[in-house]
């Protein structure tokens, strides 16, 4: 019962957020990016933790001090779906997500999902999944922080899978400086226990920046090598 509780809860949010998303529309043609972004985020980042308090999770970020100002490219572990409330909510800074195509099939989300630059990923269509990385490269070039997965899926557990170092040319053709980022807990919100919802305590930790001048001589398959080194221990360190 209580599962199901928090499912209605978050879709009351998430039909509440219909005025926002008009609000959002109209904002003027005039405003800076960080200023559209900002005031674009401010709903999505509210759902989130709504939906996380009411699930019964504590969240704990530490290291939001290393974030560079301007856009970045967060690289980080991935746990479970909660991974996405929980930086939506809790990282500080305005970001999109690559995200699997059949999202677009949801009412509303994929509204707002489009207004705060995430980009949608149809892993069967190779040549489309070229397009996806170029429109989160020009995310990047125009101001927009990204967030990627580089494990592919979601591990469901402690694990850590290997790092694909394809989606790291969003960071590094746009020349922003990448973050790595380990996440803790989030899959025992849900995966852990066959979809019922239990509260938990997540961990997130925000590592070192790695900036373009310390990456733009280092292949991707080793700089994913180095970012998950990074997040590894950092897991390990929690």
């Amino acid at each position: 019962m209580r599962s199901l509780f928090i499912y209605a809860y978050a879709i009351i949010q998430i039909l509440g957020s219909t005025f926002d998303l008009k609000k959002v529309r109209r904002l003027p043609k005039d405003i800076s990016i960080d200023e559209r972004n900002e005031r674009t985020f401010q709903t999505p980042s509210r759902v989130s933790r709504n939906v996380i308090e009411k699930a019964g999770v504590n969240v704990h970020v530490t290291g939001q001090e290393k974030v560079p100002a301007g856009p970045v490219l967060f690289v980080g572990n991935h746990q479970g779906l909660f991974d996405i409330l929980v930086l939506l909510g809790y990282l500080g800074k305005p970001l999109g997500f690559i995200a699997k195509h059949e999202i677009k099939k949801l009412p509303i989300i994929p509204k707002w999902m489009e207004l705060i630059h995430c980009v949608f990923i149809d892993r069967t269509d190779r040549r489309g999944a070229i397009q996806v990385i170029n429109k989160g490269i020009e995310n990047l070039e125009q101001g927009q922080s990204m967030v990627i997965f580089p494990e592919g899926t979601r591990s469901k557990g402690q694990a850590l899978h290997p790092f694909k170092s394809g989606s790291l040319r969003l960071g590094t053709k746009a020349k922003v400086p990448i973050v790595p980022i380990a996440i803790e807990g989030t899959y025992k919100i849900m995966e852990q226990n066959n979809g019922r919802i239990k509260a938990a305590e997540v961990y997130v930790q925000i590592c070192d920046p790695i900036y373009p001048d310390q990456y733009e001589n280092i292949k991707n398959t080793v700089l994913a090598e180095e970012i998950q080194a990074a997040v590894d221990t950092a897991l390990k360190n929690m």
